[in-house]
């Protein structure tokens, strides 16, 4: 699924509870909390806006956004969250991966979230079940941490001799050093099928210093 497709969908899935409030006089509000910045976001958020406007949703006219920026300080993102939530917006959109649904699901259990997530959202506790949710919870993920044994298949083929496959971490994300190292020795070794070699972890938060 391309990028735009996925996030569209995501807007889609926003639309749900807001359509359970529809017929409240007042205009509905989303929350869009972040963990990264408005530069950053700007293709998710276009076709965030895209996804409501497909389903009938346009800013300023029948729903506003209130938009909330980590900026890359994941210890920022309770207290924006907060903020949202004290806005007593109608829904919550989370970007930026586990922390930042995890981070509005702490400081509410009555405001619906929708999430985007690359993991298993049963594994970080987000829902209950992939079937049934429960809670206030929903949203979509793609499950890219399952293409790590691919991305080492392909790596192999095409540099056959490597030994040491370095794996650059954000050791302000604070699932890195829970799952991230020990996820990649695991592929690395022979229980992920790619034996003879050894994952070793770089750390890098500032994209600017990667030459990106």
């Amino acid at each position: 699924m391309k990028r735009r497709e996925f996030i569209t969908l995501l807007g889609g899935a926003a639309t749900w509870p807001l359509a359970a409030r529809a017929q409240q006089p007042a205009m509905p509000v989303v929350g869009y909390l972040s963990a990264r910045n408005a530069e950053t976001d700007v293709p998710m958020v276009t076709a965030f806006r895209q996804g409501l406007h497909d389903n009938g949703y346009v800013e300023g006219k029948n729903v506003a956004i209130e938009f909330r920026w980590g900026e890359g300080q994941y210890d920022r993102l309770p207290a924006i969250a907060k903020e949202l939530v004290r806005r007593h917006v109608d829904v919550i959109v989370t970007c930026g991966g586990e922390i930042t649904a995890l981070a509005a699901k702490t400081e509410t259990a009555e405001i619906p979230i929708v999430f985007n997530v690359g993991n298993d959202p049963v594994r970080f506790g987000l829902v209950a079940s992939l079937s049934r949710p429960g809670g206030n919870l929903t949203g979509v993920t793609s499950f890219g941490s399952t293409l790590g044994t691919k991305q080492l298949g392909v790596l192999r083929e095409l540099v056959p001799t490597a030994k040491i496959v370095a794996v650059l971490m954000n050791p302000k994300e604070p699932y890195s050093e829970a799952f991230g190292k020990s996820r990649w020795r695991d592929r690395c070794s022979n229980k992920g099928g790619h034996s003879n070699r050894r994952a070793r972890p770089f750390q890098q938060h500032n994209a600017a210093r990667l030459g990106l």
